[in-house]
């Protein structure tokens, strides 16, 4: 049973980020202005009357019916995910002398999921500043990573490595998942800051190799949506900034990443997780450059978070099945 809810728990994390991803791109992120309720109620349904006189002061604003239950339903969503993470480092602590495992790990998950909850408060109340929103993204991954790892623990003792020592690989598989996570920050930062378009076409950006940037204020993390630290507008050179960044970390991930994939491969009992670590980083390298030729397509861009949270995942099981070789 511990099992089978580690894995459930993990399936609802991946799906939480991707209920995420569709409400922050379909523009739901402020659908219900308030937390943890809608309008202090417990659905949209009860707050007919609040959503409508808020779409009657702004018929275009972000707040609408629809758009309350897509916020609404990743709130269930992400409160399911707590409770069930909750239950998981019960478990494991009362059972933590039949088991042999360490509980620490489920109690860390327990904090992580708690300091997630107030990032999705603040994404609210702060309106969307994209330093809290991306934050927001990465605690989704790593509460993700860390179930990953917590359920390959249950499934050890199936794996066998071979005789061959795989010691050599463990430090260059560490730094590849450090890559691929610093990689999605960098794509939230780009996502909570609408940068997605700033650059048109591709391989170019906006017809030329290295277009002009704005790097002053294109990372500073303390500052409104849309704006510089000091008040005014962010400059599209700051956006262009943004976007490039994102992409030449593309190319960076794509090349390491496929030559560790080709380096585990070598392993006959790894070969299974490094094509899948192979098959999904092409597939993510796609769905960014659809993103860019077809101007940010909903699903397509939706599709672009669920597949980085898959590619996380993999490299988490890659690291932890080399942990498990000897050497």
């Amino acid at each position: 049973m511990y099992k089978n809810l580690v894995l459930l728990t993990t399936l609802l994390a991946l799906c939480v980020i991707v209920l995420g991803a569709y409400v922050r791109l379909s523009g739901a992120g402020l659908g219900c202005p308030d937390w943890p309720g809608c309008y202090g109620r417990i659905s949209p349904h009860h707050a007919a009357d609040e959503i409508a006189r808020a779409v009657a002061v702004l018929p275009d604003g972000p707040v609408s019916t629809h758009k309350a239950w897509k916020e609404m339903t990743h709130r269930y969503f992400a409160g399911t995910l707590g409770l069930l993470s909750l239950a998981i480092a019960v478990w494991a602590w009362r059972r933590r002398d039949m088991s042999g495992q360490s509980p620490l790990l489920p109690v860390a998950l327990v904090g992580l999921v708690i300091f997630q909850a107030l990032l999705g408060m603040w994404t609210v109340t702060e309106r969307l500043k994209p330093f809290i929103v991306g934050a927001h993204l990465l605690g989704g991954m790593m509460t993700l990573a860390l179930l990953v790892w917590l359920a390959m623990r249950q499934f050890s003792g199936k794996y066998q490595m071979d005789i061959a020592p795989v010691g050599h690989l463990r430090g260059w598989a560490g730094l590849g998942l450090l890559l691929v996570f610093s990689q999605i920050a960098l794509g939230g930062w780009v996502s909570s800051n609408y940068a997605a378009l700033a650059c048109a076409g591709f391989p170019q950006c906006n017809g030329v190799w290295w277009p002009e940037m704005d790097f002053s204020h294109a990372f500073r993390l303390v500052r409104e949506l849309g704006m510089t630290a000091g008040g005014a507008f962010l400059p599209r050179e700051g956006l262009t900034a943004i976007h490039w960044v994102h992409r030449l970390g593309a190319y960076l991930v794509l090349i390491y990443t496929g030559w560790l994939a080709l380096q585990v491969i070598r392993i006959p009992s790894m070969r299974g997780v490094a094509w899948t670590v192979a098959a999904l980083l092409l597939t993510q390298v796609t769905l960014g450059i659809c993103n860019v030729v077809l101007s940010l397509p909903l699903p397509v861009a939706v599709a672009h978070n669920g597949v980085a949270a898959l590619l996380l995942s993999a490299m988490v099981i890659l690291n932890f099945r080399l942990s498990l070789g000897r050497g």
